[in-house]
């Protein structure tokens, strides 16, 4: 029988209490149908997708004969200080300078991944992100602050 580990439970429970929440404070609003969607739509979409995805976590199957591989710290590490340097350069550089630090930053968290790589992915993400959010669906955020 595979084994399941306390940290997918734990992972799954997160997972599951953020999309709960987001039902909750989604329902408060007008959640509309699918033909014209109300502001709360989207957060209550979203919820039941993490719960599902919660479950599905929760309860995925572990290779019975397989190792227990350790916490990668760095991924995580570098995956965090992204997200902060995405919400930090975004309110005060710029979409530009926060997208392009953040994913070079979040790959820099793979121990495969090179300064080139890292930069090279940056520069894309960066490029993509703009032409989409800043032109193609107008959102107003700054490039440069």
């Amino acid at each position: 029988m595979p084994r399941l580990e306390k940290y997918d439970y734990l992972a799954g429970a997160a997972i599951m209490l953020f999309g709960a929440v987001a039902v909750v404070c989604g329902i408060d609003y007008h959640v509309g149908t699918l033909s014209r969607m109300g502001p709360g739509f989207f957060p209550v979409a979203l919820g039941v997708v993490l719960i599902l995805a919660g479950i599905v976590i929760a309860y995925s199957k572990k290779e019975e004969d397989g190792e227990d591989v350790p916490l990668d710290w760095r991924g995580m590490s570098c995956i965090v200080l992204g997200v902060v340097l995405f919400i930090v350069l975004g309110a005060y550089a710029g979409l530009i300078p926060a997208t392009a630090a953040c994913v070079f930053v979040s790959a820099m968290g793979d121990r495969t991944a090179t300064i080139r790589s890292s930069l090279l992915l940056s520069v894309a993400i960066t490029c993509a992100g703009v032409l989409l959010f800043s032109y193609a669906l107008g959102v107003p955020f700054p490039l440069f602050r």
